[in-house]
C-alpha cells in the first residue's frame, strides 16, 4: 500500500494510486525518443518516470516554455490543445479547467514565463486530481530549467 498523499474531504488519495505522483511526473509526460534529464524509466502504459518530482515538475516547465518559445503558443487553448490532444482527452474540459485556475480567457495570448508556476499547478491538479506539492517544491523544480529567470 503507498503512502498517504492527501485527503480531499471525500476520499483518501495514496501516492501509490496516482500515476503522475508514483512516477514524479506530476505533467504525465508521455516518453518518446528523447530522454529528459533525470528520466529513469518509463512506465507500461508509456510515461516517463523522473527521480524526483523536481525533475518532472522541470521537464513540465520546459515543455511549457517550449511550447511559447518554438511553437508560438501563448494561449491555455494553444498550450493544453498540444499538451492533451482530444484523442486521449476531454480537451475542452482541460482548457475550461487550466483557463479558470488562471482566471484568464482560453483565448487570450500571455507570457507563459510570467504565468509558469500557476500553469504548472493547474496542470498538476488537472492531471492528477490533486497537486500535493509544496510552493518551495515546485520552485525547485522550475528553478532547474537552464536559463528561466522569472521570479
Amino acid at each position: 500500500m503507498g503512502a498517504l498523499i492527501a485527503s480531499n474531504k471525500t476520499r483518501v488519495i495514496e501516492s501509490a494510486t496516482v500515476r503522475g505522483i508514483r512516477n514524479h511526473n506530476p505533467g504525465n509526460i508521455r516518453a518518446n525518443k528523447i530522454i529528459w534529464d533525470s528520466q529513469t524509466g518509463i512506465d507500461d502504459a508509456g510515461f516517463a518516470i523522473f527521480k524526483s518530482p523536481e525533475w518532472g515538475i522541470r521537464a513540465l516547465a520546459k515543455l511549457l516554455l517550449n511550447y511559447e518559445k518554438i511553437h508560438g503558443l501563448n494561449t491555455v487553448e494553444g498550450i493544453i490543445g498540444r499538451y492533451a490532444p482530444v484523442k486521449e482527452n476531454n480537451t475542452g474540459a482541460y482548457i475550461n479547467s487550466v483557463a479558470g485556475s488562471l482566471g484568464v480567457d482560453p483565448y487570450t495570448p500571455f507570457s507563459v514565463g510570467e504565468k509558469l508556476t500557476p500553469l504548472i499547478n493547474a496542470i498538476i491538479k488537472h492531471e492528477n486530481g490533486i497537486n500535493p506539492y509544496s510552493a518551495v517544491l515546485i520552485a525547485n523544480g522550475i528553478s532547474l530549467v537552464e536559463g528561466y529567470n522569472y521570479a
